[in-house]
């Protein structure tokens, strides 16, 4: 049995978070979705620590960011599928 590398909270998200150290650019992720247990594969472009999020599609500037079913803030910057997501490309809409 394989060990998931991103978790995915459900089907209408479009980021997942990384669950295991030392994730390496070029590694074909086995990613599970939480919601109803159902897997698939993705290769991730670039290094992306534990705990921040990888794009599971292409994201442009505007794109609203969806994470565990929750809007949390918007793209400031292209996002090819695969690649990290974080505060270089996401910003929140609070401000």
């Amino acid at each position: 049995m394989s060990v998931p590398q991103l978790l995915v909270h459900d089907h209408a998200d479009n980021v997942g978070v990384v669950v295991v150290e030392g994730l390496q650019a070029g590694t074909d992720m086995l990613c599970v979705v939480t919601h109803d247990n159902s897997d698939f594969r993705m290769t991730v472009s670039m290094d992306v620590p534990i705990g921040h999020k990888v794009a599971l599609k292409d994201l442009e500037p505007g794109d609203t960011v969806i994470k565990y079913g929750q809007d949390i803030g918007r793209i400031v910057a292209p996002v090819k599928k695969g690649a990290h997501v974080h505060t270089h490309n996401l910003k929140t809409k609070r401000w």
